[in-house]
């Protein structure tokens, strides 16, 4: 049976009081129960001193060296960002959802109490969600890593332009293609951009990712489905202009210059996310997508 956690750590988005809120309720659960606390340096300094003083404070990527679970209170861009962080250490993270979908941050700020309560007794369900990295390669040199959790996007930056790339996957030759861009996304991430590019919603547990042109030129360009071990490459040819951007999750941002090639495989890293005994993955799909609950 897992062990009640006795070392959490608290990240969320500063900038927004419901979180601020949200952490005034959730501090005293925690020290009620006798676990220590750590904050990140930048959400302490806008909470309250009692509440700094009870805590250990450090720099955002030393937080999961000093926890046995990460809570994220905010949405699921405060998710993404957080499981870059602490993803090295294998830290479970969950989240307290204080965005808009939260498709990843399942536990209600209302029943707060309820839901966290079990999950820091120890009974949770898990899930490991596989995250994809980007390797830049430049005249044969790799310039550049990065990780994500959604998604990693090639687009035309700030101006809405055609843009003109390669792909192949695992050394093959796939097309040419002339469109806005192209979306590399995980199970996770089909649920974000992805899907409002018209790919397929893929179940979390599955080994797959999509790749969802953006746009495309020909109606007949459409998204695939592979094999998470598969390694796709991106040809960034000269005649773009301007030269596309890439990101990685929506966070982290990149140029490309002529003749780059992006590698995007699956990372050897894996976030574990913890949910509610309860935890309905369909349920949250007719929640966040308005489907019909009619059986």
């Amino acid at each position: 049976m897992p062990k009640p956690f006795k070392r959490i750590g608290l990240i969320g988005k500063h900038t927004n009081p419901e979180v601020q809120s949200t952490f005034g309720h959730l501090i005293p659960i925690l020290t009620h129960r006798k676990i220590q606390i750590t904050l990140e340096t930048e959400l302490a300094q806008l909470l309250p001193l009692e509440q700094r003083a009870i805590a250990h404070i450090v720099p955002e990527n030393e937080l999961s060296k000093h926890a046995d679970l990460i809570i994220v209170v905010g949405g699921d861009g405060s998710i993404l960002h957080a499981a870059r962080s602490v993803v090295q250490d294998n830290v479970p993270v969950i989240g307290i959802n204080r965005g808009r979908k939260g498709f990843l941050t399942d536990i209600s700020p209302q029943a707060l109490n309820n839901e966290l309560t079990p999950i820091l007794a120890g009974e949770y369900n898990q899930e490991l969600r596989f995250l994809i990295t980007l390797g830049i390669e430049r005249q044969g040199e790799i310039i550049s890593n990065s990780l994500a959790l959604n998604d990693i996007v090639l687009h035309s930056g700030d101006i809405a332009r055609m843009l003109s790339f390669e792909v192949m996957i695992d050394g093959q030759f796939v097309y040419k293609q002339h469109s806005d861009g192209m979306i590399i996304a995980t199970p996770t991430g089909s649920t974000a951009h992805a899907l409002a590019g018209g790919g397929p919603i893929l179940h979390p547990s599955l080994s797959a990712m999509v790749l969802v042109p953006m746009q495309p030129h020909t109606l007949s360009s459409r998204p695939i489905v592979i094999d998470s071990n598969s390694t796709v490459t991106l040809t960034i040819p000269s005649e773009n202009t301007p030269l596309p951007h890439v990101s990685c999750d929506g966070q982290v941002y990149l140029r490309t210059e002529p003749n780059d090639k992006l590698h995007i495989k699956r990372a050897k890293e894996t976030l574990r996310l913890l949910h509610p005994k309860n935890y309905d993955y369909y349920n949250t799909l007719r929640t966040k997508l308005g489907w019909s609950r009619e059986r």
